[in-house]
């Protein structure tokens, strides 16, 4: 019987690498280009699960009418920073960047990670919405700067990834770590496992 087919509706270099951790490698990258702008009212939570769900019908589409991806599942996922109900950007200037540092020193926030999987060519989606505390220590005009500097926060949830320098700035992490980086990895792997996904195939030693 063949396996599954998967595409990772994601250019994540992040995602691809997270999913190598648990010996799964996407058949096809399919990035899926979106309007991530908020609806009014809107929870971070639902936000991280309506982009995810998004994202993985956009994917889906494009494959749509190749019958060598009917079948296949389409996986798919979005991180959403927040101080409380406020929902912080994915910062693409150095302006949108401190200011997404000054909120975030020295005080918690939460992280929403969205993980949709759907099966090309039939409705409806699995969906898990993994939600984690990060709390950062008071940053200084120095560490501000130097992080600013690296360019290292451009196109990132909350303006930082916590696997790169701006670990450095974590006191604590309460919940997924992996779904901080970018995809939850208990939930991944049971949402495709729910989907007839062979998870554990990729780990037997030739």
């Amino acid at each position: 019987m063949a396996k599954t087919k998967l595409i990772l509706a994601s250019a994540s270099p992040r995602r691809v690498d997270l999913l190598a951790q648990i010996g799964i490698v996407p058949d096809r990258i399919a990035p899926a280009d979106i309007d991530e702008t908020p609806l009014a009212g809107e929870t971070p939570r639902l936000l991280a699960g309506r982009l995810a769900s998004r994202k993985a019908e956009k994917a889906a589409e494009i494959v749509a009418g190749d019958a060598d991806w009917q079948g296949a599942l389409v996986l798919a996922a979005d991180t959403v920073v927040a101080v409380g109900r406020r929902i912080l950007p994915k910062a693409e200037t150095e302006d949108e960047a401190r200011t997404c540092l000054r909120l975030l020193s020295g005080r918690g926030h939460r992280v929403y990670t969205g993980v949709a999987v759907i099966t090309a060519g039939s409705p409806g989606n699995s969906l898990r919405v993994v939600e984690t505390r990060v709390s950062f220590k008071p940053l200084s005009k120095l560490d501000e700067d130097a992080y600013i500097a690296s360019q290292e926060w451009h196109g990132k949830a909350g303006a930082y990834g916590v696997q790169g320098l701006a670990a450095a700035f974590v006191t604590r992490i309460i919940g997924s770590y992996p779904a901080v980086v970018g995809l939850p990895l208990y939930e991944t792997a049971s949402l495709l496992a729910g989907r007839g996904y062979a998870v554990a195939e990729g780990w037997r030693k030739e």
